[in-house]
């Protein structure tokens, strides 16, 4: 039966594929009407990892309002940017989304505060970074399949996931974790989400922080990139403003970003000479914006760093989030019996996957990290609470 789903003569000779593809850690047979990209997506999409990212926080905890971004709605923002890009450059789409929709899955209640939090709390037991945890989550701790745990996902998806890793967890993770030894690159595809996760995060982190009043218009009229774009809008819409005026900013600034990383991309791309899947591994990364870009880019990051996520709203915020992690954590570390009885199995078991230890102190940080912003809320208030036993 031909495989209406895959179109491999589309892809670039550079393109990861079905078939140049080091494929999966458990062997299944091929699926019969999609690419294994696509299953990927597939499986992503139907894993309870994805679906408690409706209630993680992006930067403003979910209950302070139903309109700013969640993790999950942030994700499909960058599968969206990325896929648009991955096809004007022929690379695998179905493996950029995969990528896009997956590199969240490890992420804690409250967002990079609960990280922080999360981390430090690990200190003295190996750290805590959340791509390491998305891997552990698709690798490891969903529970879908009879045959193996996690996903199975293929190495690719895999690889793209895992954007960071220090030498000495690379050196655990075998084949995976070579090329963070060796400086090798991973593929353009991984490259491409990462970017797409960049341009997606600082441009709606604008949305958002304006829609909250933390940020205004009179601040960004210094920031050129945002500058520029709403100068252009209002010219072509004399009298926008409001809600409309943000949008058509926004809009603008995105696909100036996208613009720019294609036109510099595929410059990259044809200079290098790459013609094989090996040498985009051996190669510089070939994925980037324009020294221009680059420069007005990191002064939006700037910007937002000092003026939203340093904003002593969101400090605050970030101070009882990370007050709660620490005590949810040291909690569970003084008495095991607190935790769920899955988690208490698997705290007191031997390590299942050679990839990540199993340990106690482990075994509370997937529970804490796999939790919503809600649900860490109700555990601490269940733990903490002053008022009725339940």
């Amino acid at each position: 039966m031909i495989n209406a789903a895959v179109h491999p003569a589309t892809h670039a000779s550079f393109a990861v594929t079905d078939e140049n593809s080091r494929g999966r850690r458990h062997a299944e047979p091929r699926p019969s009407t999609r690419s294994e990209f696509q299953r990927d997506r597939d499986r992503i999409i139907h894993s309870a990892a994805f679906r408690r990212l409706e209630y993680k926080t992006q930067v403003f905890v979910n209950h302070e309002g139903d309109l700013f971004r969640t993790r999950l709605t942030h994700s499909i923002e960058v599968a969206q940017i990325a896929r648009s890009v991955a096809r004007a450059l022929r690379l695998n789409e179905d493996l950029t989304e995969a990528i896009a929709l997956s590199h969240d899955l490890g992420h804690t209640p409250f967002g990079h505060a609960g990280q922080e939090a999360l981390d430090a709390c690990m200190k003295d037991y190996g750290g805590f970074e959340h791509n390491l945890q998305s891997l552990r989550t698709v690798d490891l701790l969903e529970e879908r399949y009879g045959a193996f745990d996690g996903l199975n996902l293929m190495y690719e998806t895999r690889e793209g996931i895992l954007k960071h890793c220090p030498p000495a967890k690379a050196r655990q993770l075998g084949e995976l974790g070579r090329r963070f030894l060796e400086n090798r690159q991973p593929s353009l595809e991984a490259q491409l989400t990462n970017l797409a996760d960049e341009i997606a995060y600082n441009n709606h982190d604008v949305d958002d922080g304006l829609r909250s009043g933390l940020i205004d218009e009179t601040q960004l009229a210094s920031i050129s990139l945002h500058a520029r774009h709403a100068e252009a809008a209002r010219a072509e819409f004399p009298g926008i403003g409001g809600r409309r005026l943000i949008h058509e900013t926004v809009r603008r600034m995105i696909g100036a970003l996208v613009d720019d990383l294609l036109k510099e991309s595929a410059r990259r791309i044809r200079e290098a000479g790459v013609t094989t899947l090996d040498d985009v591994r051996n190669a510089p990364p070939l994925l980037g914006f324009s020294t221009a870009m680059q420069t007005e880019n990191r002064e939006l990051k700037t910007f937002l760093r000092d003026k939203l996520y340093r904003h002593y709203k969101v400090l605050r915020m970030t101070n009882k989030a990370q007050r709660i992690i620490g005590e949810l954590f040291g909690t569970f570390m003084a008495d095991i019996r607190l935790l769920p009885p899955q988690y208490q199995q698997m705290a007191t078991a031997d390590g299942r996957n050679p990839l990540i230890e199993n340990t106690q102190a482990r075994t509370v940080a997937d529970y804490i990290a796999g939790m919503t912003d809600r649900y860490a809320m109700k555990e601490h208030h269940r733990l903490f609470g002053i008022g009725e036993i339940d």
